[in-house]
């Protein structure tokens, strides 16, 4: 019996002390892992192009499998009433396109150039969501700047912010600035009248919409035309020299509107796949401008022989 007893604390103890042993060899197994997360390898491309490709990492969600996809940084530099929320409709139609529209049309966002460079950050890091966002998969995130928008106050900070985190800029401008000048007036009439049922609609995705907003027919301070084709004109001068330092591409509505290829420039631009791009928008000034505008013998007789009697003129059907 004495034996036995003898045996069996042995046995405990021994027993006991090989738990130990395992116990701290597995702790310090675990210990000893460190979890490294693998670097995204940069694609093969140009070195000049290098600082234009990013990996960004979301706060708010995980970019999954997509992680290591590249993704280009751009901003659409425009004017209200240039076609820039058509275009944007056609870059979004893209599977991997994501532009968050006329984000710092909201004062609070371009208060400050601090408050541009945290909501330009935000949007870059791919943590704004809109209904735009692509999310995981995006390929190219950007956004729609007015000219008006704190852009031009804080060009040299903004410009410097582009060159440093490698954002393509697309400026997109109207030719023809007496059409945009039209536009405008009437967008400005609408905002007041709500013509479509006690609403006020900028763009429209139906025939008949376009057909009601397109009844109003603006007057035009002939007086002042001159100097406000003037005045736009030389905004649009200006900017292109502010930001002639960053990777930018230029493009006319017009053109767009008439040969479409211009569509495979802009992704190539971007540097993403070819797609068909497509908008739900319909145009709502369409035909001649002597049917747009009530006061139109006053305006023909102002701008005939000056440097802007170009614009009176069709410059492309629809």
């Amino acid at each position: 019996m004495i034996v036995l007893v003898f045996a069996m604390v042995c046995g405990v103890y021994i027993c006991s002390i090989c738990l130990k042993q395992i116990s701290t060899t597995t702790t310090a197994g675990f210990l000893n892992v460190q979890l490294t997360e693998r670097p995204c390898e940069k694609p093969n491309i140009e070195p000049s192009e290098v600082r234009y490709v990013h990996f960004p990492k979301p706060i708010s969600y995980s970019r999954a499998e997509c992680a290591c996809n590249p993704v280009r940084f751009f901003a659409i530099l425009s004017t209200q009433r240039s076609g820039s929320g058509w275009f944007e409709t056609l870059l979004n139609s893209h599977i991997n396109i994501s532009s968050n529209g006329e984000i710092f049309s909201v004062k609070v966002r371009r208060s400050n150039i601090s408050s541009i460079t945290e909501t330009l950050d935000k949007i870059y890091n791919l943590d704004w969501l809109s209904s735009a966002s692509k999310n995981e998969c995006t390929a190219a995130v950007g956004l729609k700047w007015m000219l008006n928008q704190g852009l031009m106050q804080n060009h040299k900070e903004i410009v410097e912010y582009f060159n440093t985190r490698g954002v393509s800029l697309i400026f997109l401008f109207r030719r023809n600035l007496l059409r945009r000048m039209i536009s405008m007036l009437a967008n400005s009439y609408d905002r007041e009248a709500k013509q479509l049922n006690g609403t006020h609609k900028s763009h429209v995705h139906s025939p008949r919409e376009a057909e009601i907003l397109a009844q109003y027919k603006p007057s035009i301070n002939a007086t002042l035309l001159i100097r406000d084709l003037k005045q736009v004109e030389d905004t649009v001068a200006k900017a292109l020299q502010y930001f002639n330092s960053t990777r930018h591409t230029i493009f006319y509505y017009e053109d767009v509107i008439k040969n479409r290829t211009k569509l495979v420039d802009v992704l190539n631009f971007l540097k993403v796949p070819q797609r068909d791009l497509r908008s739900r928008q319909v145009k709502i000034h369409k035909g001649s401008l002597s049917e747009q505008v009530k006061n139109w013998d006053e305006v023909l007789k102002t701008l005939k022989g000056t440097q802007y009697e170009s614009f009176l003129h069709a410059d492309y059907q629809i």
